[in-house]
């Protein structure tokens, strides 16, 4: 009895609780993490070689960056993680490290997302810091290239819904309706479907200076507030009505006021007025601010955004002398990788402890607003030369970034894979509203619409732009205006985008420097249209691109390697076929005789952030019998001898024979090789070599008398393929030649050094023995 008393009792206790467990495994409970973090995550991508929207998976945790392990990896991890990095959701991911194994911890192992969470943290995983896995299964994820509409990273500002977001200033003065950029007005901030005022009491020059470097303004200036107390009063009823039929107007001229902000303290050094110390009027706020009226500013803009003509901007520059600090790589104006000029020679900034108070400084100096992204990582595509800076510190308040501590930089510190950048605030000039593209696949693609006649009110009418001298540098700008970043290509002929009922050609002669913010900022023929073929199929068309590739020549082995070659005449038959001799050469006694060489070998890096592709498709390539090999590019490079005032007395060029990648950086795989009528390229990270002993790698230089010259090589001289940068293309040395021997050094990238520098490379005297200091 006892036995079974006791058996009873066990089958009661399981009963129970089986029961129980039933109970609470039916309860509703919220998801939640295993292991729930308390300090706030950061992310980043990581690796190379990648694209801005793909990368190794980094998480900072607990004051530490570390990786996450790719076992049961899977696509919804990947969309969690992208949504982190601010896109809209995951394409793929990648196993085995394969951008690159990382360093430190490896923060999380065994992830396990639905998808929908919020965070990583609400995921199931092994717990902080658990794993057993080494840095070769770091998982990296590829994410859509759409951003999440409104996200701030790290950089920028964790705006939440009882924060400030959108600011505008409304001008009043009815003059400045039309005139952009809007340089002084009432300040609102959005508020559920419209625009509310901020009151103005306590306000000062330091709120205004963060107002101002959100509207994209470097500075600001004193307001004469008793103008604007009368237009701050609200309007009679006729009014109102007047403003309505009125509607092209850029801002109604006055408005019924509603406060929704007062106390508003800014130090001068925030990059939002979110960050600002501020009050909100709680319930009916019509009666508020009674001794004061609406927050009223006045800003003064940068040199790009002076309101006159282009030739007063330019006397003002040349008597303000050469900056010290310049944006290069970026697709749009007040973006790009930050570099700076220090002893005649630019470098670039390595991005240890790189923030937006450093950045806006910068953007400040440049005569932009207040940044808007402190970008690290080479994201505007890696420099050339020196890093002249490391672990920048500004407060914000400094005039000039060499003002800012710095620490000097040693080749251990810092690789131009840390270069920084910027993203700056810039005016709003509506020049996006100018242009449109039709017909194209994608929104980045179609042909070009542009409105004129748009001004005083009146309904723009759109047309064409003609074809005819149509190039990349044309596209570059147009895909700028659009916002669309760079120019894939600039297309002649359209016909296959016949999709708009847009027929009229109202723009020709388009002529563009590539630098230039809007297509009307170009050389054109006005209104006197001049087109010779006027039909919709050869209006001009583009295709653009967020990325773009970036050539430049390695100085030094040009210099290493230069020397005199006399080649004699029966071993050039195929290079005269190719055009690779002097005119001369046609008069020579074939095959008696010889021509007098300079070689060299060329080192070709593409350091931007897409592959070098030639515009041709294979289709197209030009076979040459002679040399056996096809051509891809009819010139890929000019190689010219000067004379220090610029006078060619020799010239050679370099056919696209073969683009390919010859060597690549750690972990860059090769992409392009020319053998068995291969894709032809340079991808990102690699360079293709020219070696000084193949053919057409010279200079003809059997009809220059001794004397000092230049020898200027230029990269894609005809803009064939578009670049980030075209202002590095062109390298130069001097040169002594004595009729026998030549001494080339100082051989540099064109832009590399201080307009100082380069106009005493220009008038050097020659080399007096070859002693090369």
């Amino acid at each position: 009895m006892g036995s079974c008393s006791t058996w009873a009792w066990q089958e009661l206790l399981v009963l129970l609780s089986s029961v129980w467990l039933w109970v609470g495994s039916a309860q509703p409970t919220a998801p939640g993490p295993t292991h729930s973090p308390g300090p706030q995550l950061k992310f980043r991508l990581a690796g190379y070689p990648r694209k801005h929207n793909e990368g190794r998976v980094e998480v900072f945790y607990n004051d530490e960056w570390g990786t996450i392990c790719d076992d049961d990896f899977t696509l919804a991890n990947a969309h969690v993680l992208c949504r982190h990095l601010g896109f809209v959701a995951a394409t793929g991911w990648a196993h085995s490290a394969k951008y690159g194994k990382g360093v430190g911890r490896i923060w999380l192992d065994n992830v396990n997302c639905a998808g929908g969470e919020k965070s990583i943290g609400d995921c199931k995983h092994r717990g902080w810091g658990n794993s057993d896995c080494s840095h070769e299964e770091d998982a990296g994820v590829i994410c859509k290239d759409e951003r999440i509409p409104g996200f701030k990273d790290s950089n920028i500002i964790e705006t939440e819904q009882s924060h400030v977001e959108e600011v505008r200033l409304r001008p009043v003065v009815s003059g400045a309706r039309r005139q952009l950029p809007v340089t002084e007005g009432i300040v609102e901030v959005r508020y559920k479907d419209g625009w509310a005022q901020i009151c103005d009491e306590g306000w000062d020059s330091q709120n205004s200076r963060v107002v101002c470097g959100m509207m994209g303004f470097p500075a600001e200036k004193k307001v004469n507030r008793n103008f604007y107390k009368l237009a701050s009063k609200s309007q009679p009823k006729q009014k109102r009505r007047e403003d309505v039929r009125s509607k092209k107007r850029l801002f109604t001229e006055r408005q019924q006021l509603n406060y929704r902000l007062h106390s508003v303290s800014c130090t001068g050094t925030e990059v939002h007025l979110s960050m600002c110390a501020f009050e909100f009027y709680r319930g009916n706020a019509s009666a508020a601010c009674g001794a004061g009226m609406p927050a009223v500013v006045s800003c003064v803009p940068g040199p790009l955004f002076t309101p006159g003509n282009a030739h007063k901007k330019k006397q003002r520059q040349q008597q303000q002398g050469q900056p010290r600090i310049r944006l290069k790589g970026g697709a749009k104006v007040g973006e790009g990788r930050v570099e700076v000029l220090k002893s005649s020679e630019w470098g670039t900034i390595c991005d240890d402890r790189w923030n937006l108070l450093s950045a806006s400084v910068v953007c400040r100096e440049l005569g932009f607003g207040s940044a808007k992204e402190a970008l690290t990582g080479a994201r505007m595509g890696q420099g050339t030369g020196p890093i002249h800076m490391n672990e920048v510190q500004c407060l914000g308040t400094e005039k000039s970034l060499w003002s800012c501590p710095f620490k000097n930089i040693t080749q251990e510190d810092c690789k131009h894979t840390e270069d920084a950048a910027v993203r700056c605030n810039i005016p709003y000039m509506g020049y996006e509203n100018l242009i449109r593209l039709s017909g194209g696949r994608s929104r980045f693609e179609g042909r070009v619409e542009v409105a004129v006649g748009a001004g005083d009110g009146d309904q723009p009418r759109w047309g064409l732009v003609c074809g005819e001298g149509w190039g990349t540098l044309e596209a570059m700008v147009a895909c700028r205006q659009l916002g669309l970043g760079f120019a894939n290509h600039g297309l002649q002929e359209t016909w296959y985008w016949d999709a708009s009922n847009v027929t009229e050609m109202v723009l020709s002669g388009v002529k563009c420097a590539g630098h230039e913010m809007s297509l009307s900022h170009c050389q054109h023929h006005g209104t006197s249209l001049n087109c010779r073929n006027t039909g919709t199929r050869f209006a001009a068309g583009v295709i653009c691109s967020e990325t773009a590739s970036d050539l430049l020549l390695h100085a030094p082995l040009v210099q290493e390697t230069a020397y005199i070659e006399d080649r004699p005449l029966h071993m050039l038959y195929c290079a005269a076929e190719e055009n690779c001799l002097s005119s001369s050469a046609r008069l020579a006694n074939w095959p008696y005789g010889h021509r007098r060489l300079l070689r060299f070998s060329s080192q070709i890096h593409n350091n931007g952030r897409a592959d070098f592709r030639p515009k041709a498709g294979r289709h197209s390539w030009v076979w040459h019998e002679c040399h056996r090999h096809y051509h891809s590019m009819d010139i890929f490079t000019h190689y010219d001898i000067l004379t220090p005032n610029g006078t060619k007395v020799a010239e050679g060029h370099k056919a696209s024979f073969c683009l390919e990648d010859t060597e690549c950086e750690e972990d860059v795989a090769k992409r392009y090789e020319c053998a068995n009528f291969g894709e032809q390229g340079i991808t990102v990270g690699c360079w293709d070599l020219y070696r000084h002993d193949i053919d057409c790698q010279w200079i003809d230089i059997t009809d220059v008398k001794p004397g000092n010259y230049i020898l200027q090589v230029v990269i894609n001289p005809n803009f064939e393929v578009a670049e980030s940068d075209f202002t590095n293309n062109a390298m130069k040395c001097n040169c002594k030649y004595d009729g026998h021997r030549i001494w080339v050094h100082s051989c540099h990238i064109g832009d590399a050094l201080s307009e100082e520098a380069n106009k005493r490379f220009e008038q050097y005297p020659g080399q007096l023995n070859n002693q090369i200091s």
